[in-house]
C-alpha cells in the first residue's frame, strides 16, 4: 500500500511518530515486540542477572568474561521489531548517542561482564537519542538482523537500524 504512494519505510515510521505525540491518536502497530529471550535458540537459557554477582567484577576487562553464545534466531531478519533495553553508548552525533548495545539488563557490559553475544543487539540511528544515562530503560524500533559484530565492550550477535528510540513503556 504505501509504494503505492511513493513513502518508504521511514517516511511511515516518521509520520506514525508524529501522530503518537497526540495520546488521543492510536499506535498502529506496525512492528514485532521481541523479549530478550526470543533472541536465544530452542533450549538455550540466558543468564539470569542475578547470577551476574558470581562473576568477579574487579577484572579491567569485563569482555575476557563474557560467556560464550551458542547460536542465533534469523526468524526476524529483515523485519521491523521493537524491544526494550538500556543503552550502552558506544559513539555520538553531538551530544546524541548515534551507535550503541542495547542489553538486557542495567549495567550490563559496562558494571559487569557482557551477556553472551546473543543476548546484545548493535544498535544505529541516524538521528542521534538524547539520552539520560545507563538507568534509562527504552524501547527501539526499528529493521532487525543478525549481524557478527566484535566493539571494546563485547561480541554482538544481533543489529538493529532504529527508526524509533523512545523512553519504556509497556
Amino acid at each position: 500500500m504505501c509504494g503505492n504512494l511513493g513513502l518508504n519505510r521511514r517516511a511511515v515510521l516518521a509520520g506514525i511518530s508524529a501522530l503518537t505525540a497526540s495520546p488521543q491518536v492510536a499506535w498502529a502497530k506496525d512492528f514485532i515486540d521481541l523479549d530478550w529471550s526470543d533472541l536465544l535458540p530452542d533450549g538455550q537459557v540466558s543468564t539470569p542477572p542475578l547470577l551476574q554477582s558470581l562473576i568477579d567484577h574487579e577484572l579491567k576487562n569485563p569482555m575476557s568474561q563474557q560467556p560464550k553464545s551458542f547460536g542465533t534466531r534469523t526468524e526476524w531478519n529483515g523485519q521491523i521489531v521493537r524491544i526494550p533495553g538500556y543503552i550502552v553508548p558506544i559513539d555520538y552525533s553531538g551530544t546524541g548517542v548515534s551507535a550503541f548495545i542495547l542489553v538486557p539488563f542495567v549495567g550490563a557490559c559496562v558494571h559487569v561482564p557482557p551477556p553472551p553475544a546473543n543476548q546484545l543487539v548493535f544498535v544505529t540511528t541516524e538521528k542521534p537519542y538524547e539520552n539520560t544515562g545507563l538507568y534509562e530503560a527504552v524501547n527501539v524500533i526499528g529493521q532487525f538482523g543478525t549481524a557478527s559484530t566484535s566493539t571494546q565492550l563485547a561480541k554482538v550477535s544481533y543489529s538493529l537500524a532504529a527508526d524509533q528510540i523512545v523512553p519504556y513503556k509497556r
